[in-house]
Formats: structure tokens, C-alpha cells, sequence
């Protein structure tokens, strides 16, 4: 699903308008259908809505709400915002639908804490609608916007959205200080936003639906951007099948380089992430005290021991493999930094390097000259600030990870909330399955094992990046469906793998 800035959403919605055709107005009310439709379904009518509403088309949009929900039996009041002389056409045409309906309308000039009840009288549940201000917005709320949006925020009620919070941009990050609404639901319209990839933006947008609301297809088609958002959809599009005449020899050979004294876990969850994700063999390349720890614990793994006791120190053949991945819990011993460097010099297939491979690559930048192109990064952001700098915030990060993926033409996996995937043509993919139960120890290991499958079955770099994120978030999002957010472990993402799969293929 391609994220729109917003000037291509303006234009999305007048290319519509012109070729459909259909009339601004019209497009309108498909929108506030859209948001309607989701509201009852989550809402009964014996809940109250209470809708700010600015002057613009974002108002216009909330007051079709209020209609429309009115028509169907919900109790609405709405509190129109009179910060300017200034009405955009479409909210002077549905404030005067709306007033043929004998809604509660409530217009506030000067701002106290006063001016809007939003109790519920008594009846029930009451929930806020925030449509002052929209995708529009280029310049911090101020005056009695602000004022309004911080008594909405001091509401012990749920919040909904309409397209963004208020006062929060489309694609670009906002000052710390910049006032928005905090809601708990925010219903956007045909794409994502930018902004919403962004973990300081996350308690301001809750959770957040994208609403089909018809936008032309061949805008959407034909329309370039740089970011993009990951959908069952997108990866159904190569997700590949198996022939009923398959054999483990045409699902590839994966190696796994992994663990040392005291961490061959990592060795462990990497190794049973990558054929649960459909490998056809593994040999996992572990030290000498991880040998019949993963023969006892993952019999379906081959096993090759270092020579070394505790830590990895060999130099690994690797004219057999389909992939490789490496670095989860090596540690950072000289011999094994060695390896790492024989391992960049030598493959001639694309690596996955993670943790301590990529700690070690970050104390010896040059060898990054030397990278397979098409290799794939999966760094936390830490690990991400020692390989190429520190960011004052995840909007300056993005724009490094962007870099980074084009000067080395390797793919940067930056974990997080959206997990980002960079491509060295500088496209950026955002994760949107996962949940905050997957910051555990391993689910990292996790997600390398999965890449390194998905590689070695001969998916490109770029299509098992982005389907990897997207099946090892779904399989955390099974984990913590069934475990519960704080109960559960990196295994558990790996136990839900057949789950995700299975979800795929639907």
C-alpha cells in the first residue's frame, strides 16, 4: 500500500473528482460513510458522540458524520470551532444539511473549560470525534485550536480522528512542543500517513484504520512515492506456493552462524525460525559448546562445530549455501570478528548480518566497502547509530537508513514499532503487522532466521525483507493473542509461525 504525501492526496482526491467524475461534496459523504460504518461497529447507540469540528473540509466532514450518524438513531452533538471567518464550501453545505436535522449545534468563539460538556448525560457511554483539522495543516495549532485540543486531551473519554489527530502533520515529524490531540482510534482515509511511522507520533494516533473511500485507481497505479506500507495484500502478490512435486532440495540450503559460551539460545531461536519459515536444510555453524545443545534441542538442523570451544573462530566453506546469516549472540572476540570479515569477502550470496555482526562491522567501517550488494541489515536502532551516526529523532533516522541503503546497496531491516525496510534504491517499506510483546530477548534472532529462509527458497532480497517483517510480526501478533503481550517469548513467535502462514494463504 503506497503512503501518499500530502500533496498527493490533494491531488488523489481532484483526479478522482475530475475523472470519476463524482463531486467534492459526494466524495465527501463517501468518506463519512466510511467512518460511520466503522463506528457502528464498535459503537451501539446507546453511546453519545460529541463532535469538534473546525471550518475547513475536515469540519465539513465531521458534520457529515454527525448527520449521518443521527440518521441512524445515535445521539450526536456537535461543537463547532469558530476560529476564523473563513468556511471552506464543503462545510458551509453540510452545516446547512445538517441544520434540517434538529442537531444540537453548539458554535465556540472564546474558549474556557465551560464552553464544551462532553458528559454523557447520564445515558451512557460518550465518546469525542476530532475533526478540526485535517491532512491540510503547515503550521503548529495555535489559539483557541490549541486551547480546545488541550482540554480535549485532559477528557477521560476515547478520542476518535478523523484522517489525522489534530494538530499532528501528514508527512513530517512534529516539534515535541507542538500541541495535538491524543486519540484512541484515528480513522485515515485510502493511505497511511508518513507521520504515523514515526514511535513519537504513536500516543497521538492510537490505533489507526486506513477507510477505502474510492479514491481513482489509476492515480493510485500510476503515482510514485518512496514509502510504502505493508499489507496481506502486498506480499500474496510473490508469496510462493508449493508444488505437490517438491523436495527439500528445491526449498534451498540456509546457514545459520550463530551463539557462543553462554548465548547458543540466539544460535537456537535463529536456527528454528529459519525452518519453520520452510528452509529445506539448515546447518547451523555453532562453537563447540553449542554442539549437543542444538543437536538435543533442534534435531532437524545439521550441526557444524567450530573448532574453538566458545565462541566461533573457523573459517566457514561456504560453496553450498543459498544464504547465510550471521551474528546473533557471537560475541565480539577477535578470531570471531575475523570470521566475519572472511565471511563479507568470500560469499557470493547475499548475507544477513545481525547483532554482534553488525557491532563488529560498526568497529570496522571499511569493511563495509567490501558488502555484498543485496545483502540485508536488520539493526535495532542502537545498533543502527554505531554503524552510520546518531539521529536527534526517527525522522533524521529515516532519512540516514535511506542513505545508508543506497550507498552500500544493502537493505537496512531497522527495527521498532513499524519496522522499516530500506531499499538501496532509497523506497522505504513499513511494517504493519507486530505488537509491543515482541520486545523480548530473541525475537530479533527470531526475525533473522526467518530473512535467511525466505532468501534461501529463493525469494529476492527486497520480497523476503518485506514479507519477512510482515510474517514474524503476524506471528508475534498470534503469539500475543494467545499468550498475552507480557507473557510472551521469542519461542512463542516461532510457535505461531504455522499460524501466519496459514493466514497468508486464506
Amino acid at each position: 500500500m503506497k503512503i501518499f504525501s500530502r500533496d498527493q492526496i490533494r491531488e488523489a482526491d481532484e483526479f478522482t473528482i475530475k475523472h470519476e467524475p463524482i463531486a467534492s461534496i459526494d466524495l465527501m459523504e463517501r468518506a463519512a460513510s466510511a467512518c460511520v460504518k466503522w463506528i457502528k461497529g464498535r459503537y451501539d447507540a446507546s453511546v453519545e458522540f460529541k463532535l469538534i469540528c473546525g471550518l475547513g473540509n475536515n469540519g465539513a466532514d465531521g458534520l457529515a458524520i454527525a448527520r449521518l450518524l443521527s440518521e441512524d438513531n445515535y445521539k450526536v452533538k456537535v461543537f463547532v470551532l469558530r476560529y476564523s471567518e473563513k468556511e471552506s464550501e464543503c462545510f458551509k453545505i453540510n452545516f446547512q444539511k445538517l441544520n434540517t436535522k434538529k442537531i444540537d449545534v453548539q458554535n465556540i468563539h472564546s474558549f474556557s473549560q465551560d464552553s464544551i460538556d462532553f458528559a454523557g448525560e447520564g445515558r451512557g457511554e460518550a465518546v469525542i470525534i476530532d475533526a478540526i483539522l485535517g491532512s491540510g495543516l503547515n503550521k503548529p495549532a495555535e489559539g483557541l485550536i490549541a486551547e480546545c485540543i488541550n482540554f480535549i486531551n485532559q477528557q477521560p473519554l476515547p478520542v476518535i480522528a478523523i484522517d489525522l489527530p489534530s494538530g499532528l502533520y501528514c508527512d513530517k515529524l512534529n516539534d515535541s512542543k507542538d500541541t495535538i490531540v491524543k486519540a484512541s482510534f484515528t480513522l485515515t482515509f485510502q493511505f497511511p500517513k508518513l507521520s504515523f511511522m514515526f514511535p513519537e507520533t504513536a500516543e497521538c494516533i492510537g490505533e489507526f484504520s486506513v477507510l477505502d473511500i474510492g479514491l481513482h485507481q489509476d492515480y493510485i497505479n500510476h503515482t510514485q512515492t518512496k514509502n510504502y506500507f505493508i499489507t496481506k495484500n502486498d506480499v500474496r502478490t510473490f508469496f510462493k506456493t508449493r508444488s505437490r512435486t517438491a523436495h527439500k532440495g528445491n526449498f534451498g540450503h540456509a546457514l545459520i552462524a550463530a551463539g557462543s559460551y553462554g548465548k547458543i539460545g540466539a544460535a537456537v531461536l535463529a536456527s528454528k525460525a529459519c525452518m519453520h519459515s520452510g528452509a529445506g536444510l539448515l546447518t547451523s555453524h555453532v562453537p563447540k559448546c553449542g554442539y549437543e545443545i542444538m543437536q538435543t534441542s533442534f534435531p532437524e538442523a545439521m550441526v557444524d562445530a567450530d573448532s574453538e570451544e566458545n565462541f566461533i573462530t573457523d573459517n566457514i566453506r561456504l560453496e553450498k549455501y543459498n544464504a547465510i546469516g550471521a551474528g546473533p549472540g557471537i560475541g565480539s572476540e577477535k578470531q570471531t570478528q575475523n570470521v566475519v570479515k572472511l565471511l563479507i569477502q568470500n560469499t557470493v550470496v547475499p548475507l544477513v548480518l545481525d547483532a554482534d555482526a553488525l557491532n563488529i562491522l560498526s568497529e570496522n567501517k571499511t569493511w563495509l566497502s567490501f558488502i555484498r550488494a543485496g545483502s540485508v541489515f536488520t539493526p535495532h536502532p542502537k545498533e543502527f547509530e554505531r554503524l552510520a551516526g546518531k539521529a536527534e529523532n526517527s525522522e533524521e533516522r529515516l532519512k540516514m537508513q535511506r542513505d545508508f541503503s543506497i550507498k552500500y546497496s544493502v537493505y537496512v531491516v531497522l527495527k521498532g514499532a513499524h519496522t522499516s525496510v530500506s531499499f538501496p534504491d532509497g523506497d522505504v517499506y513499513f511494517n504493519s503487522t507486530g505488537n509491543p510483546g515482541m520486545a523480548t530477548g530473541g525475537s530479533g534472532d527470531v526475525l533473522t532466521g526467518i530473512i535467511t529462509s525466505l532468501i534461501a527458497q529463493g525469494y529476492s532480497s527486497d520480497q523476503a525483507c518485506v514479507l519477512g517483517v510482515y510474517l514474524h510480526g503476524l506471528a508475534g501478533d498470534f503469539a500475543a493473542y494467545h499468550k498475552s503481550e507480557e507473557a510472551m517469548t521469542a519461542s512463542d513467535i516461532i510457535e505461531h509461525l504455522p499460524e501466519a502462514f496459514k493466514f497468508l494463504k486464506e
